[in-house]
């Protein structure tokens, strides 16, 4: 079965995991189509956490290191693009992942409000019951972050914070990522465990 999913980058730190996922998504024959979305807020972490010298998604696409193959699956949307086709439930997709997620994303997502393409593209994942897999990246956590994440809950996303595992073991930060992409894999039900090209070693420093 073919695949399509939206990756939305919003303004949190944490570029890592959405160069990881990036790459891991495109990477995978299942995937026909990735569409991505890079906020404002996420493109100025990106320059300040990955060290690029182009601006939002293709700085993100740069920082991946992706074939050929896998950077022709890929199509981008500004964040202020309501028109474009992850915009409507009119086009299907497999699920749509925020990550990482920012608190005033998430705070947008709980209210319902639609002003950009990620909050839109949220919103039709709720309404449509596609997988929204939110990795929220925050810390500590106040009353208002648990009650958007309460609420989100209910309404049908599912909250997966990039929480390291311990207990796989080891002290590279590749086996963090590539656990959590595996886990957030399953969430969008497109999984595929052992599979040997989504390794991607990451530098620590």
């Amino acid at each position: 079965m073919a695949h399509r999913v939206a990756l939305l980058v919003s303004g949190a730190s944490g570029m890592l995991l959405a160069r990881h996922a990036l790459a891991s998504l495109a990477g995978l024959s299942a995937v026909e189509r990735l569409h991505l979305v890079v906020s404002a807020g996420a493109s100025q972490v990106l320059r300040h956490e990955l060290g690029q010298r182009q601006t939002g998604a293709a700085e993100l696409i740069a920082a991946a290191g992706l074939s050929e193959g896998s950077r022709a699956k890929i199509e981008v949307h500004r964040d202020n693009d309501l028109g474009a086709p992850i915009a409507s439930g009119s086009y299907p997709l497999s699920g749509s992942v925020v990550l990482p997620c920012s608190a005033g994303t998430l705070g947008a997502l709980a209210s319902g409000s639609a002003r950009t393409l990620i909050h839109r593209a949220g919103a039709v994942a709720l309404k449509e019951r596609w997988p929204l897999v939110l990795g929220f990246r925050e810390t500590p956590l106040n009353l208002l972050h648990i009650e958007n994440l309460r609420r989100l809950a209910y309404a049908g996303a599912v909250v997966l914070p990039p929480i390291p595992a311990f207990y796989i073991g080891g002290q590279d930060l590749g086996d963090f990522l590539d656990h959590y992409m595996l886990r957030l894999l399953d969430q969008l039900g497109i999984g595929e465990r052992g599979r040997p090209g989504l390794r991607w070693k990451v530098d620590p420093s």
